[in-house]
């Protein structure tokens, strides 16, 4: 790449960030963040628990974005600067740097953008992930267990915290089903995309013909419930039952009735918590995931009446996959939902799922 060629580069990526600047409203960000920064200041400010953390959450989340915003507005000065040195002289050396640099702030200014599709009520919360294996037993739990690897990859490498709150195992290979709770800024806004069936095409591992084999495992994806008002549940609508925990935890989990199940009569819900030691912190647990499976079936429901008013019928349920994963005859990932594809599953599956999850949030804004 030449001179005028990173010129140009540069030249779009200023145009770029302005534009993302101006659609992230940072001037309202701005009077937004003060109204909390003075309210913290109130001397009443911790009576009421929930409303201090959402507080400090999205106090946190601004300055975040504040921080963000600075550090790429000064990158981009300097990289200005670089080039403008590199015109003035014979040294290219540095010619290759600043390529370097210009792909780097592409890509951060691209993930920017991002941020303002993220403007969902629940899209900052974290993210409460439930993964259910299908039909096809052994083979079905195995992708079970691959998903979660995919997930926790992904996580890892955008500073959210998973923590597993329920698991079942498959009995040898894999997993039956797994909870996970998925902590951090925008967590489910970023993995809300996740929602419905995966499907998996590859040559058995446990097939000793060597037969290429399909199977399915389904996704649920609710934003963590952190204020109560959000959903009220009444407790003569609960069906709570105890039972002795077959997970790992040592020897006290195993003898200890610790396990809990809740299951929502109105709705049929059933929610199940084992991996604490405490009867009752499972319990608190197991409430806390059913409310927010309350509030994602509640939210389904409203976005199910725009479909019906906007004339679209396709719903998220079993058999309607909403991604592929393919590993033979050829590789590739692809969304049904955007038809965006990804030659390199293997990449996928360790965690680079910002692509399809960039696409996903593009396509649903402008619907």
């Amino acid at each position: 790449m030449n001179i005028e060629n990173i010129e140009q580069e540069i030249g779009n990526l200023i145009e770029k960030f302005e534009l993302t600047k101006s659609c992230l409203n940072l001037k309202e960000s701005s009077l937004r963040l003060a109204g909390l920064l003075k309210e913290r200041e109130s001397l009443s400010f911790w009576s009421n628990v929930d409303f201090a953390m959402n507080t400090n959450k999205e106090i946190k989340s601004l300055q975040s974005l504040f921080d963000k915003v600075n550090s790429l507005q000064n990158r981009l000065a300097s990289l200005a600067e670089l080039k403008d040195m590199l015109e003035q002289s014979d040294d290219l050396s540095s010619l290759n740097e600043i390529y370097c640099e210009v792909v780097n702030l592409a890509e951060e200014i691209d993930n920017l953008s991002i941020r303002t599709l993220l403007d969902g009520k629940y899209d900052i919360c974290n993210a409460i992930i439930t993964i259910h294996s299908g039909a096809g037993g052994t083979e079905s739990q195995d992708w079970v267990s691959m998903l979660y690897r995919m997930y926790n990859m992904y996580c890892n490498d955008n500073n959210i915290d998973v923590t597993i709150v329920d698991s079942i195992d498959g009995g040898g290979v894999g997993l039956k089903s797994i909870t996970f709770l998925a902590k951090g800024e925008y967590a489910y806004g970023k993995l809300r995309s996740e929602m419905g069936v995966h499907r998996l095409v590859r040559i058995s591992p446990f097939d000793a013909s060597k037969r290429r084999h399909t199977t399915f495992a389904s996704v649920e994806v609710a934003p963590e419930i952190t204020s109560e008002g959000d959903i009220v549940v009444n407790n003569d609508d609960l069906k709570i039952d105890t039972y002795r925990s077959s997970g790992a935890g040592g020897q006290h989990v195993n003898t200890t009735d610790s396990a809990v199940r809740i299951t929502h009569l109105p709705s049929g819900i059933v929610v199940t918590c084992q991996n604490e030691r405490s009867q009752l912190q499972n319990r608190e647990n197991a409430l806390k995931i059913l409310k927010s499976k309350l509030l994602s079936l509640k939210l389904e429901e409203e976005q199910q009446k725009m479909r019906d008013i906007k004339g679209e019928l396709k719903k998220i349920e079993w058999g309607s996959q909403i991604r592929s994963y393919i590993f033979q005859p050829y590789t590739m990932v692809k969304d049904h939902r955007t038809d965006y594809e990804i030659s390199d599953v293997q990449d996928v599956m360790d965690g680079n799922l910002q692509p399809l999850i960039n696409e996903y949030l593009k396509k649903s804004h402008t619907k």
